[in-house]
């Protein structure tokens, strides 16, 4: 599962839906959270280029705490309404931030990050985690491939069988 979809995001529909495909095949069998949040990072981290880290924060005690990524060490809890990760959460609505170091309370886990995509994972209409990319490029994503991830999010988060613990 080695093709990359293209960083010019507006002539890669085609590979969104591929990676879509990839994604639901990928998932086909298993609903445990866990397995499949780690090889949607592992997937995601090998067909997108041009990333320092791809991940997931999950709902859990009222705060954000790390789950499957692919990356160097990350921050482990984040509470709800800082940082990108929840800001997501508290507006319900995916985060595309061209430049951190413009996004004010922007938490640094890894200093080579430049930009960031947050998109919010959703039970029921309810934020249980977030999908969390980010970038050393400036301007990395694009609002055609965040809606294109949004898409992925959508196939993941009913696969997984989120603990009850959740939120």
């Amino acid at each position: 599962m080695n093709s990359r979809v293209p960083a010019d995001t507006e002539k890669s529909g085609g590979a969104y839906r591929t990676l879509c495909g990839q994604m639901a095949a990928l998932l086909e069998r298993e609903n445990d959270w866990v397995a499949n949040l780690a090889n949607a990072a592992a997937l995601l981290a090998d067909v997108l280029p041009h990333i320092n880290w791809v991940g997931f924060y999950r709902l859990q005690g009222g705060e954000l705490l790390l789950g499957p990524f692919q990356g160097k060490p990350a921050c482990l809890h984040i509470a709800l309404g800082k940082g990108v990760c929840g800001t997501a959460v508290r507006e319900n609505a995916t985060q595309l931030v061209p430049d951190v170091h413009r996004f004010s309370g922007h938490i640094a886990c890894d200093a080579a990050s430049v930009s960031e995509l947050v998109i919010p994972l959703r039970r029921g209409g309810r934020v249980v985690g977030v999908l969390d990319i980010d970038s050393p490029v400036p301007g990395r994503f694009s609002g055609e491939e965040a809606r294109a991830l949004e898409k992925v999010a959508e196939i993941l988060s009913p696969k997984c069988t989120w603990p009850d613990s959740l939120g």
